[in-house]
């Protein structure tokens, strides 16, 4: 069993560089007191997280927390700050006594805090010897998600610590499962889903950022269409903006709604792809039913720059889903903006050339 490391006087324990296990944080004060009850509020905090901006300010305070009656036997959960997933934890471990370790991953999911490393090896080591976990149980398990894996590695926390990791499954309503089968995981257990529903779910949280700046494109639109030699016309606005800024609408439900919900279906690895096939289809259905005057020069502009844009938008949904990782949407990223920036000048210029035809300036 190892116990608390005696704090060393210089080497590592000097400067910016000190290491967690010759220099452990001030002990914290006692475990702190949580139920598996999910109120009103919760659920409420819950939507809020869903739909907007409020998940980034949904924190937990990092420490260990008693859920019932834990004791010396019991088992101890890791999770992240996030006030979601500390939510679904002790709500899934309804009617046991366990230990609920929560690290401070700055209000990040368990899986996106592991990629960015603050649901890590550091941080688990540092937060076990600040809430002298050691002193709390005498089994040396923990039992991680297994979403958190890629940024803990298991046998430094052993090193360090003495406490063994383990990881779960991946979705906390498996847990009591996993515990009854002695701590071992069924195929379905460890299998990431990401169906229709679970997509469907995180549309909110992209069609919200995306129609800020169709605000900022149908102002910049209508002033482009409606803009005359004399003056801004509030007819050419009407007639020539109105139906860019019904396109720049459909270009974000394209890239931010239906890509998503098609997700598995639309042609092409790429999400840069699949968006911009979404949207060239949505463009070309929306013609069919969209009135208005035809110029070559719009049309033109129309299936160069929406399709894009819903590219874009769809690119933005990578960080959601299981279907790429950081290398993938980087390479993304550095094919995909050169393209972005060519389409939208080709765009503006090609308006250039409608705006002097319509003035009849050429």
């Amino acid at each position: 069993m190892k116990t608390r490391p005696k704090e060393a006087s210089g080497g590592c324990c000097e400067g910016s560089q000190a290491k967690t296990e010759c220099c452990p944080p001030k002990a914290e004060a006692g475990p702190l007191r949580t139920d598996s009850v999910l109120a009103w509020k919760d659920t409420f905090a819950h939507l809020r997280c869903r739909v907007g901006s409020y998940r980034t300010k949904y924190l937990v305070k990092p420490g260990l927390y008693a859920l019932g009656n834990p004791g010396k036997d019991s088992d101890v959960f890791v999770t992240a700050n996030y006030g979601l997933s500390f939510n679904k934890l002790r709500a899934a471990l309804a009617g046991l006594d366990a230990w609920i370790l929560v690290l401070d991953t700055k209000g990040i999911n368990v899986w996106c805090a592991a990629g960015k490393g603050t649901f890590g090896t550091e941080e688990l080591v540092k937060r076990i010897f600040a809430t002298q976990l050691f002193g709390m149980v005498s089994h040396r398990r923990l039992i991680l998600p297994q979403l958190g894996g890629p940024g803990v590695a298991a046998h430094e926390v052993k090193r360090q610590t003495g406490f063994r990791v383990i990881y779960g499954p991946v979705k906390a309503s498996d847990l009591k499962s996993f515990i009854s089968a002695g701590y071992k995981a069924t195929p379905s257990m460890r299998k990431v889903g990401f169906d229709i529903v679970d997509r469907v779910v995180l549309t909110p949280m992209e069609l919200r950022p995306a129609m800020k700046g169709l605000v900022i494109f149908a102002l910049i639109a209508l002033v482009a269409a409606g803009l005359s030699p004399s003056g801004i016309s509030w007819n050419g606005a009407a007639v020539y903006g109105f139906p860019l800024v019904i396109l720049g609408a459909l270009s974000v439900i394209a890239g931010a709604f239906l890509t998503p919900l098609l997700l598995p279906w639309v042609p092409f690895r790429s999400f840069a792809l699949k968006g911009w096939l979404v949207g060239f289809v949505t463009v070309f259905v929306s013609g069919l039913f969209l009135d208005g005057p035809s110029s070559i020069y719009l049309d033109m502009a129309k299936y160069i720059f929406f399709p894009l844009a819903s590219s874009y938008v769809a690119l933005q949904f990578t960080g959601s889903t299981v279907y790429t990782g950081i290398s993938g949407v980087k390479r993304e990223l550095r094919y995909s903006i050169p393209v972005y920036i060519a389409g939208t000048v080709i765009s503006f210029a090609l308006l250039v050339a409608f705006k002097i035809t319509e003035w009849g300036l050429s």
